[in-house]
């Protein structure tokens, strides 16, 4: 799985990922091959989408989700805003969660 994370300038999606990073290689059941990430500013996006399966975006560009919406909806690509106190926090395993779950739930309707 592909999760490409989105934020204001990609510097604390950067330390998201690094924890998400952490809860794979600490799991019994997930394998860290099976997933690549990526963390970038949202006005990024349009540049790098094309070979992502899922954009998470961070609370403090929620405003930004009509324009990531118009990157991703025409490419079929999943996206959620990610609640504020589950980003603050940097629980790595709840967001990865929510990655896959909104993908398989979006996989599920198309």
């Amino acid at each position: 799985m592909r999760i490409l994370l989105c934020c204001a300038g990609g510097f604390s999606t950067n330390m998201l990922m690094q924890n998400m990073k952490k809860v794979i290689r600490n799991s019994a059941k997930l394998n860290e091959d099976d997933f690549k990430f990526d963390a970038i500013p949202a006005d990024s996006i349009e540049q790098v989408i094309d070979n992502w399966d899922i954009v998470l975006i961070g609370p403090q560009v929620s405003h930004k989700v009509d324009f990531i919406s118009s990157v991703c909806d025409p490419r079929q690509i999943p996206y959620v805003v990610l609640d504020k106190d589950i980003y603050g926090k940097m629980d790595g395993a709840t967001v990865l969660k929510i990655a896959l779950v909104t993908y398989k739930k979006y996989k599920n309707t198309i």
